[in-house]
């Protein structure tokens, strides 16, 4: 619990990962673990063993940035203090068992803003692996204590944010400008009309809007806003997101004024392995038994830890949800979970690379 505390009480936000990193890599380098640090970024590598196969783990380290009895700070209300610990246990338990292959473990940065994993991928940390895994902590509502599931299907999303710009117009005189709300309201309509097989899950809102100003006479041409896209299914969001640039495209043509949008973060849904999968059900009824296992959990959160199969498709992969009686929820300023459960992934964790070890 000594690492948990301290990990815990040093947050560090997306890309300032710096104290989280060097800890992590001092603690592990004490306990002869090779590690690889890198010159443009935060986050780190840990290997044990060497040859085939490849069996990669990732734990994130960021926290959130967020409000906190009044006051913001770095805070880490998502768990990834948990990960780090749970798999720092598992290297420590590994670090004399590993007789066959390579296991590699990924301290990843940046999974709250989706681009640590893409930067991981960038600097070749999953090029040679066979499979990947991931652990996360559910909420209560998800899994109780000593509930563990072998795959989260996390949902894919998009933001985007937008930009209408025209003349403002005295309101008296509304035929010398457009109405920027009127522009915004209509998109809005349109956004309600996107629709797809009731059997696929998806939903897309409006959930950013800014216009006109303090003087209630003026009519804002101008205005910005921002819209929250989501889907079970990549294909889904790919096809969504294909008809909302042509229903602004056509609303911008129709009201005569520019429309510029930018699609500010993608983060995929899941590409669960099935034999990444079946490794960790076996590896969680071996430490529980059957009381333990839970079914495959489907959340429409999102994980960036996904775009380490999207590209790179021959990852076999699959992320482990951990039951902590975690309440009142993900990413609340007082998220509080069952410290036990720390131990336990990072037993289940272990027996899971064992056992990827021994599978080829």
């Amino acid at each position: 619990m000594d690492i948990f505390q301290h990990l815990h009480t040093h947050p560090e936000i997306s890309w300032e990962e710096k104290e989280t990193t060097a800890y992590i890599a001092s603690l592990l380098q004490k306990e002869g673990i090779f590690v690889s640090l890198f010159d443009d970024c935060t986050g780190l590598i840990a290997e044990i063993g060497s040859g085939k196969p490849v069996v990669a783990v990732r734990a994130d380290i960021d926290a959130l940035w967020q409000e906190v009895d009044g006051v913001f700070q770095a805070n880490h209300s998502c768990g990834h203090d948990a990960h780090m610990s749970m798999v720092i246990g598992a290297i420590l338990q590994l670090k004399s068992r590993i007789t066959n292959g390579t296991v590699r473990f990924i301290f990843q940065p940046a999974e709250e803003t989706g681009s640590g994993a893409l930067k991981m991928v960038e600097k070749g940390a999953v090029d040679d692996a066979d499979y990947l895994f991931g652990i996360h902590l559910r909420p209560i509502e998800e899994l109780p204590f000593g509930k563990i599931t072998p795959a989260i299907h996390h949902g894919a999303v998009a933001f985007l944010t937008g930009r209408i710009s025209g003349d403002d117009a005295h309101g008296a005189r509304p035929h010398q400008g457009t109405n920027a709300i009127d522009i915004l309201s209509s998109l809005n309509e349109q956004l309600k009309l996107i629709h797809f097989s009731p059997f696929e899950p998806y939903s897309v809102k409006m959930t950013h809007v800014e216009a006109g100003g303090q003087s209630l006479n003026i009519i804002p041409g101008s205005a910005k806003f921002g819209l929250d896209i989501r889907a079970q299914k990549n294909s889904v969001l790919r096809d969504m997101q294909a008809i909302i640039e042509k229903k602004i495209k056509q609303l911008s043509s129709l009201f005569g004024v520019k429309i510029e949008a930018e699609w500010l973060k993608v983060t995929p849904g899941a590409e669960v392995d099935a034999e990444a999968e079946e490794l960790l059900r076996q590896s969680i009824l071996e430490y529980g038994g059957q009381e333990m296992l839970a079914a495959p959990l489907i959340t429409s959160g999102s994980d960036d830890f996904h775009f380490y199969t999207i590209k790179r498709p021959h990852l076999k992969a699959s992320m482990m949800g951990i039951g902590a009686d975690l309440k009142p929820g993900l990413h609340h300023p007082h998220m509080s979970f069952d410290p036990r459960a720390i131990q336990i992934g990072a037993d289940v964790l272990t027996r899971a690379v064992l056992n990827a070890c021994q599978a080829s």
